[in-house]
Parts: C-alpha cells; structure tokens; sequence
C-alpha cells in the first residue's frame, strides 16, 4: 500500500490497486484489438470511478461509459473530459445537462430521438435491442427501426450504434445469433456511424469476432473471473480489523437467533465488518474469511456491523486484520459461498468502508 495510507481505518476498508485495473484493461484492449470504452458505472463497480477513470486515462480510451446523468457529472467534476456515454435511455429531463456537459445520451425511441437532434447537433448514440429484452429499438423491422434510422443519417450528431450481449460468458451460440442480428440492423442502414460497438467484457476476450470499433469492458477490469477467458489481475481486497477476541464455553451461543452453538471450548475473533460493510448476511454460519494466514469459518448470523469466526485454539490478536476476498479467498470463490455473483459483492461496499488506493506507474 502506497505511502499516502499510512495506517489502516479502525473499520472495514478496500484495498484497491489501481495498477491492477490498468492491467486488466490492457489485456482486453490486446486480446480484442480494439479502443477501450470502460464501464465505470455503479461508482466504478463499488471502486470509485474517478479514481478508476483517472488510472485508465494511461491507456487512452476512447471515453468512459456509465448508467446516469448523476454519475456522468461525477465524472465531469472529477476532471474527467473525455466522451461520456450514458447507458441509460435519455430523459428529457436530462437533455439540458447532456449538451452542457458534452455527454453523449442512448438514445432508444423514436420520440426521444426527434426531440434530441431538433436541438442542436450535438452527438448521440441509438441502442438496439437484439435480445437482452431490457431496452433499446427492437433488431426487427417494426417501422419505427427504419424511420428512426432515416432520421439518425440525416443527423450529423449520430456518433454511434451499439447493442448488448445477454450470454456471451457462457452461450456461443446466443451470442453470434445476437451479432447476427446486429449485422442485419448494420446492414440496413443509410449511413454508418462513426462507432459501433456490442462487446462486453467476455465478448472482448474471445477475440475481435465481436470488438467492431469499441469493446466495453467492466467486471474483468475490476477482478471478476469470466470462464474459459484469461485470468484478471485481483484488483480489489476487502479487510477488517479484529476487535474483540474471547473464549466461549461449550454450548456457548454466537450472535442473533443463537443460530451457533460451540460444541466445544473455542475462541471466537470479532471483526469490524457486516452486511451494512458489504459482507453478506447469507455467509451466515456458512462462509469463512483469512486470517492470519488460515481460513476461518463464519459463526452465527453475521450482523449489520460485526461478524464472529471460529478461531478453535489459534492465536490472534484485537488488530490482527482479516481478509474477506481479494486473497486465499478471491473475490469469485466468495461471491459464490454467498450465493451471488462479483458484480454484487463489489457495487455492494457500502460508503462508510474506506477505499485505500495503490496508484497505477
């Protein structure tokens, strides 16, 4: 950890290596062959998007993709100045903001697309639907595709058609039929924007079947595994200090609901770290954690600000500091102990847990 973080908090903090992030994104940008759009949405997947955003500028992506108007304007005060693509359907509400702010909305209905490009000419991309079912104008000709993209030809502020993988860390063949179906849109086209991208963080490291002019990576640049595509750098390690340690009898009860009971004298650390943290309430009397050295297993419901583990007769200390994920434990294999995925577990650090940067060289 670099010097600016000379001590560690007196609560549950991030460990966060900036160089990791970089890293993973160079490899995307090596496998796929194409510029980088990184998706520093959900503040960064829960890392902090300025700083995220700060590091891959050593990477000269092309700009940076979010979901919101509000996390755009982060991203602008942070000094941010490259293209800022908001993933999310344009408001009108919103529009203001997007022309002062050089923001570049998805634009997915009609409507939306005539109200935008009758005030200026200003840059925009049209999101296409080719099966995820969340939003966008839908792959098939249904008469407003056709018009829209008439309109869009004539607009010289159409930058950039994109659509969505649903599957493509795990279904090959969903994914081409998707790309597929994206041609076809492509195909019909009057004119062809300057940008146009559809690859994911899987997409991306299969190859440049999919990669077109941008490739967006998110969960590879911050850590998560994609199977059957190379391995990331860990990025991110989620630690707790220990804060009380004390010795139970057998039959001795742990936490709400007296759900644990110790079959034999043991001793059981406290660490400052809960669900209200990010831990999750489902690692209940089921998961484990590092500590010093050794894999110690979650006892008792863990509650909104403290958890208890099973230290049997080993020796800690108040201090000693424990590992959630990021170590012996990554963040996958404890995603999984929990019942959810990486995205979860990372969006899911609450603001009160610190995030200690190592800066990217």
């Amino acid at each position: 950890m670099s010097a600016s973080n000379p001590a560690p908090p007196a609560r549950a903090w991030a460990d966060i290596d900036l160089g990791a992030i970089v890293a993973n994104a160079r490899t995307v940008a090596t496998v796929s062959g194409a510029r980088l759009l990184p998706m520093v949405k959900a503040d960064g997947y829960g890392l902090g998007a300025p700083a995220v955003a700060r590091a891959l500028e050593l990477l000269d992506p092309w700009g940076y993709g979010v979901v919101s108007v509000t996390e755009a304007l982060e991203l602008r005060r942070a000094g941010i100045t490259r293209p800022i693509l908001v993933v999310g359907p344009a408001t009108a509400a919103e529009e203001g903001a997007c022309r002062e702010h050089g923001l570049r909305p998805t634009i997915c209905d009609p409507a939306t697309l005539r109200r935008w490009t009758s005030g200026g000419q200003a840059p925009f991309h049209l999101g296409v639907d080719t099966g995820m079912g969340r939003m966008g104008f839908p792959w098939y000709d249904d008469g407003a595709l056709r018009e829209s993209l008439a309109h869009a030809a004539a607009s010289p502020g159409w930058e950039g058609i994109f659509t969505h993988f649903h599957s493509a860390d795990c279904d090959a063949g969903a994914t081409a039929e998707q790309w597929q179906r994206f041609q076809q849109v492509l195909d019909g086209m009057l004119r062809r924007p300057a940008l146009v991208h559809a690859a994911n963080s899987a997409a991306a490291l299969a190859g440049g079947e999919y990669a077109a002019d941008l490739v967006r990576p998110g969960i590879f640049l911050f850590g998560g595994a994609i199977p059957g595509r190379p391995d990331p750098a860990p990025v991110a390690r989620l630690r707790a200090p220990v804060v009380a340690v004390r010795r139970l009898r057998a039959g001795d009860t742990v936490s709400y609901g007296a759900t644990w009971r110790a079959q034999r004298a043991t001793s059981v650390a406290t660490i400052a770290a809960g669900y209200a943290d990010g831990l999750p309430r489902s690692l209940s009397n089921r998961g484990q954690v590092e500590l010093n050295g050794a894999l110690r297993p979650i006892i008792g419901r863990v509650t909104m600000d403290f958890t208890m583990l099973d230290l049997g007769d080993g020796p800690v200390s108040v201090g000693d500091v424990a590992t959630i994920f990021g170590s012996r434990i990554s963040l996958d294999d404890q995603a999984e102990a929990a019942g959810t995925i990486s995205y979860e577990l990372l969006t899911g650090l609450a603001r009160r847990v610190s995030r200690r940067y190592e800066e990217a060289r």
